[in-house]
């Protein structure tokens, strides 16, 4: 492990957790990828003081948000919320998304600058939202888009409220406008009620790099804006790159960030030189996330190692300069006759190994459900519950429970609920990519 951070910098670290040892002609090697960066707090001070961020609240205002009223009424409460968690020198605007994108503050194409005057003057626009009209997310976000290239801040943030389905607007287009929008800045969506598409909502924050959950009842919806403004505020590092360089005849299979959530970000590779890639890791504050990465290695006889790949994080240079290197991590392979060396499974690879399958079988599980396949449905959910079980997310088996009736959690035996909630089952899929950490032994 190595930190290369400036002492006046957030500090990353980087460690890594394998079993490096493979049998005789062995060739792929799983390591987990614990990035940290701690110490920031001073940093987002000085951030305060430099107005390096810059949010965007989009807010739903079709005609179904006025079905019932709380949900529009709950929407103004949580945007004026948000708006009095941002920082003072914090760059911002409101939008009101229909089938069209329209400004609510400041207008005219320009971010306000926050303190308490133009805080008062946002809440008081506010006033204003009223529902009417389809939806078409890709405009909002394109509007969004536009805003924020307008700043030179280093954390630039959207906040995305969608009470309904994307039915105004072409799949492709949704696509487009995500992958238009990929890497200029994160975006958190929310659901309120459940009108929506989870797939949706879920699929703008994964190519966003941002959170996705649901808010079924519309009075929570301040606590829930609040909690991500306040996560938005601290954060200290942006565009961080997760670079992996491998030597001639080693092959990435994946690579997947696996707490606090399940994301595959093998897709996202951009090349960064010979044998090497980037994998975009968004913005950062004082936190740790961890990432699965498998390669194939040359076949090879016992007795013999090599490094397998090397895991460098890296912060974009200011134009014509290189990156900062800020943490290092190596992976290593190593070929043995010893069978319980080869053999044993790290606890880390293991546990995640898990928690992504976890994800996986909840999803079709669910998919299942909705197609009337009784029992397809029963035995990925039956693993499910036993995968729950088996790693302590305790959370994620909670949610499972109101799905189905739990006969034997340890073997995965269920039964399917009759009746279930809408807002239950929507909650289940939404946070089937939350993931618990490795136990502490």
């Amino acid at each position: 492990m190595a930190n290369f951070a400036k002492p006046s910098a957030p500090r990353f670290s980087v460690e890594v957790y394998q079993n490096e040892f493979l049998p005789e002609g062995g060739r792929d090697v799983h390591a987990i990828v614990t990035v940290t960066s701690t110490g920031g707090a001073a940093a987002t001070r000085a951030a305060a003081a430099h107005g390096s961020a810059a949010v965007v609240i989009m807010v739903d205002c079709s005609g179904s948000m006025e079905y019932p009223p709380d949900k529009m009424r709950g929407a103004r409460e949580a945007t004026a919320a948000a708006i009095d968690t941002l920082r003072d020198g914090t760059a911002f605007a409101v939008i009101a998304g229909t089938h069209v994108a329209k400004e609510v503050y400041p207008g005219q194409g320009r971010l306000a600058v926050a303190d308490p005057a133009t805080r008062a003057q946002a809440k008081e626009a506010l006033r204003s939202l009223s529902s009417g009209g389809g939806t078409a997310i890709g405009t909002w976000l394109r509007l969004a888009d536009g805003l924020l290239r307008q700043s030179s801040a280093a954390i630039r943030h959207g906040i995305l409220l969608t009470d309904g389905r994307n039915e105004h607007e072409e799949p492709a287009v949704l696509r487009a406008t995500l992958e238009a929008c990929a890497g200029r800045f994160t975006c958190d969506a929310r659901g309120v009620g459940t009108d929506w598409e989870v797939k949706e909502v879920t699929g703008i924050a994964s190519a966003l790099l941002g959170s996705a959950d649901i808010v079924a009842d519309p009075a929570h919806l301040t606590e829930d804006f609040t909690r991500m403004m306040e996560n938005v505020m601290g954060k200290e590092v942006a565009d961080v790159a997760l670079r992996l360089w491998t030597p001639v005849g080693v092959e990435i299979q994946y690579v997947k960030q696996v707490a606090p959530t399940v994301q595959d970000l093998s897709d996202r590779r951009t090349g960064a030189g010979p044998r090497a890639g980037d994998y975009p890791t968004g913005s950062w504050g004082d936190e740790s996330r961890e990432y699965h990465v498998c390669v194939r290695v040359p076949a090879a006889s016992v007795g013999q190692e090599m490094l397998a790949a090397r895991a460098t994080l890296l912060l974009p240079g200011a134009p014509g300069e290189p990156p900062a290197t800020l943490a290092q991590g190596l992976v290593r392979a190593v070929w043995t006759d010893d069978l319980a060396a080869s053999t044993a499974i790290n606890p880390q690879v293991a546990h995640y190994t898990g928690q992504a399958e976890l994800a996986q079988a909840i999803q079709q599980g669910l998919e299942a459900r909705k197609l009337g396949d009784v029992d397809g449905a029963t035995a990925k959910l039956g693993r499910a519950v036993q995968l729950a079980s088996a790693s302590g997310n305790a959370d994620t088996a909670k949610l499972l429970a109101k799905v189905v009736d739990v006969v034997d959690a340890a073997a995965g035996t269920v039964r399917l609920k009759a009746k279930v909630a809408d807002a239950d089952e929507m909650t289940l899929e939404t946070r089937s990519i939350q993931t618990v950490r490795v136990k502490k032994t």
